[in-house]
């Protein structure tokens, strides 16, 4: 089978190969996945760069997720052949990946490989951050790097529960989509100071929370735009930047910064938590409440461009390797 590896870490371009490899066989409490789509998302690059939480076992398959048909099942596992599935792993970029079981999602037969590619990384940490955040209907909620494919995800989620979502981009161009999409406010801080601007939208209350992934100068205005008792999710640094954090305004307004990783999340949630995330992403993405964008697809051989591609600004969705 094809799959894509590479042998040490470094920028994608420079490292990844496309390599002809023995197809796995499932081992007991695993599954064969006859990969059909993955996307690329940033922690696919940071983990190719060696930056991520999880290092490489150099040589490495890349790709966290993806979505497929399931090819056959190892001992133990009961879990219909042929049936559709959405899975993380390491490798998810190759032809056929083995998967725990686990790690398998059953996804209804009519979905289409493109949304069921997706349904991992961003929409878990998408459902999970609202989770954990508490926020409720009538709150504020900041999304730095609003014009993102997680933040889209976060802003329908939010809307639902009626929840103001504030989104910051530095491109005039993002606001009409976002705005349609249900956020109450965009603001370019490329033109606005988002403090004041955050002031003037909630009434002089300020946001209840803030979902970051950009650390660096954003970050620390979107800090500084929480009302007392606020908190900051951190998930991210888009701009390889460190936060600034004002010690005042965390000791007189009594602030919160917690970072937040998925994996982290999926190993310590409770079980029935954690069920309740898969039914209900799957649920909204099936029936088309939830909408994820898809970008561009690329073949497996054109993974490099397809990852370069992905880092490029002003996308629209999600940049998928195909295997059909």
């Amino acid at each position: 089978m094809k799959s894509i590896i590479f042998e040490k870490a470094g920028r994608p371009e420079e490292v990844l190969q496309l390599k002809e490899i023995p197809t796995p066989t499932p081992a007991a409490g695993e599954v064969l996945v006859k990969v059909m789509a993955s996307p690329v998302n940033p922690s696919d690059v940071m983990f190719v760069q060696g930056m991520y939480g999880i290092r490489p076992q150099l040589p490495s398959g890349a790709g966290f997720e993806g979505c497929g048909i399931i090819e056959a099942v190892g001992e133990g596992v009961n879990l219909p052949v042929g049936s559709r599935v959405a899975f993380t792993t390491i490798g998810a970029w190759s032809e056929y990946a083995v998967v725990s079981a686990k790690a398998i999602f059953p996804l209804p037969p009519t979905m289409p490989f493109e949304v069921g590619a997706q349904i991992f990384v961003n929409p878990f940490t998408a459902w999970a951050m609202l989770h954990d955040s508490g926020l409720q209907q009538g709150q504020w909620l900041i999304l730095t790097a609003g014009g993102s494919t997680f933040a889209q995800l976060v802003i329908q989620m939010a809307a639902a529960k009626g929840i103001k979502v504030i989104c910051t981009v530095r491109r005039d161009s993002q606001t009409e989509q976002l705005l349609a999409l249900g956020a109450a406010a965009v603001v370019n801080t490329e033109k606005e100071f988002l403090p004041k601007r955050v002031k003037e939208l909630t009434n002089g209350a300020m946001a209840d929370c803030c979902f970051d992934a950009t650390g660096g100068d954003v970050s620390a205005l979107a800090l500084s735009s929480l009302k007392a008792k606020g908190k900051m999710f951190v998930y991210g640094m888009l701009s390889l930047k460190e936060t600034p954090v004002n010690n005042g305004l965390l000791i007189f307004k009594g602030l919160t910064i917690q970072g937040f990783w998925l994996t982290e999340w999926l190993s310590s949630a409770p079980r029935e938590v954690r069920q309740k995330a898969a039914q209900e992403i799957i649920a909204l993405l099936h029936d088309g409440t939830l909408k994820v964008q898809v970008a561009a697809t690329y073949p497996l051989e054109n993974a490099v461009q397809a990852v370069t591609d992905s880092e490029k600004e002003g996308r629209s969705g999600k940049i998928l390797i195909t295997t059909y």
